[in-house]
Formats: structure tokens, C-alpha cells, sequence
């Protein structure tokens, strides 16, 4: 089983550690795209700030990003699973997993990313700023880049087992599965008879989901049977061929 995670906007800036190094890397088949994405955002921010600022969707007042951006090469790095924060990451809270289950997430679970294509929980990346929907100068949109390359590695890891997409509308555009088997996974907030998506319940459920399957140890192949794996867990889910909706009325 493979789980992809969304990034996080935000992430947290290591205060010291090595700088990044591609070559360490897991999935060592990206570090020429990852290469040719780094430079092209480095380039980008060594330039004029307010252009870069532009570039990256961010505003002016936000040029401590940019000069984020302009250090990668030297930046202290962390694991990521530590550098990437927010809703999804704090409902999964890595740190506290047991042994067992970090075991299993080093090897289950990989985050699309707009800078390196994936990342393992263990790799040791900077904090940076790099939007999905980012186009960068010389190298066009990042989503371009990582559409030539993420699909065999994502099905060679992937092999006879199950692909479990979490990712949001942006990073799904970076690939989409085929010759994988895949389960994708909506969380529905029902109230009052109403079902709807409501980001903050589908981000921390999703978190939660990831948990639960890496404590439990549970490595379904097939979307049914991990349907039937989260029932088992106590979640509410029903199934639509490859897609599974988990049905939640409260956090």
C-alpha cells in the first residue's frame, strides 16, 4: 500500500541539521526534475524580490519567503514529516505514532510536492514555499514537470498493491493514476441530513485515517478491502467502485 498525502502550505523552518542533499532522497528517479525544479526556483528568488513574490502567489509583505526560497541549497533541513504542518499533519501527529507504526509510514506513505515530486516522512528537506499551481520562469508550471515523471515511480512502488490517494484537486493534476490499482477517499460532513465536503473535516479526517491504518498495521490491496479495514477501525463508509466516502458528523 501506498498512502499520498497533500502537502502543507506552511511548514516549519529547521533551526539546524545538514543542508539538503538530493542524492538521499527516496525515490531517486526524481532527483533530476527535482534538480531542475530547485534551480529554477533559486534563480527565481536570487532575482528582483517583489518579482518573486508575484511569481509565487505570495505578497509583499511576505518577502522572508522569498529569501526562504533564495537559501534552499544551504537551509538547515529536517524530516519531513516534521517540516510539513496544518490540519492533515497535525490529526496524523507523527511524532507520536508508535514504533511500529513510524516503521510502517516510512515505507506506506509518501507527500506530493511541488519542489521534490515525493517525499518520504523520513527524507530531510528545508522548509520552502512552492505552490502546486506555480509556474516558474524557464521551467513553465511545476505540475508540468512532475506529470512526466511521477507515474512510473508511483506505479513501479506501488507494484500489485493499493494506491491510496489523499491528495487535494491541485497535486491530483501532478498525475493520475493508471495501471494502479486505487482507492481515492472524500470525506462527507453529514448534518441535519446534508452531506457536504467542509475542508477542515476532511483534512483532519483524512489525517486521522492515515493513523488509525498505520497503528492498525492494516495493509489492504483491493478499495473494498479497505473499506472494509476503516469499518473495522469505526469509521462510516460506503463505497463507490475505486471511490470510498467516509461519513463523519463530528471531529
Amino acid at each position: 500500500m501506498l498512502i499520498l498525502l497533500p502537502p502543507s502550505e506552511g511548514k516549519a523552518a529547521a533551526r539546524r541539521g545538514k543542508p539538503l542533499d538530493l542524492s538521499t532522497l527516496d525515490f531517486a528517479d526524481l532527483t533530476a526534475p527535482r534538480e531542475r525544479v530547485l534551480e529554477a526556483l533559486v534563480e527565481l528568488c536570487e532575482g528582483d524580490p517583489d518579482v518573486a513574490a508575484k511569481t509565487l502567489g505570495i505578497g509583499t509583505t511576505q518577502l522572508d519567503l522569498v529569501e526562504l526560497n533564495r537559501r534552499l541549497r544551504s537551509a538547515p533541513t529536517a524530516r519531513a514529516d516534521q517540516v510539513y504542518t496544518g490540519v492533515v499533519y497535525d490529526a496524523l501527529d507523527f511524532a507520536t505514532l508508535s514504533t511500529g507504526a513510524k516503521r510502517r509510514a516510512n515505507t506506506r506513505v509518501a507527500v506530493t510536492s511541488s519542489l521534490f515530486g515525493l517525499v518520504r516522512p523520513a527524507d530531510r528537506i528545508p522548509s520552502y514555499r512552492l505552490s502546486g499551481d506555480c509556474t516558474l520562469p524557464g521551467l513553465g508550471p511545476v505540475a508540468g514537470v512532475w506529470r512526466e515523471h511521477l507515474g512510473p515511480v508511483v506505479t513501479e512502488t506501488v507494484g500489485s498493491g493499493l494506491l491510496v490517494d489523499l491528495r487535494s484537486g491541485t497535486y491530483v493534476s501532478f498525475w493520475r493514476p493508471a495501471g494502479v490499482r486505487t482507492a481515492t477517499v472524500r470525506v462527507l460532513h453529514e448534518h441535519n441530513g446534508q452531506r457536504k465536503v467542509v475542508s477542515h473535516f476532511n483534512k483532519a479526517t483524512k489525517g486521522r485515517i492515515v493513523r488509525a491504518l498505520l497503528e492498525s498495521g492494516a495493509d489492504p490491496r483491493t478499495p473494498a478491502r479497505l473499506a472494509a479495514a476503516l469499518r473495522d477501525l469505526g469509521w462510516v463508509v460506503e463505497e463507490d467502485g475505486s471511490q470510498l466516502d467516509v461519513v463523519v458528523s463530528e471531529l
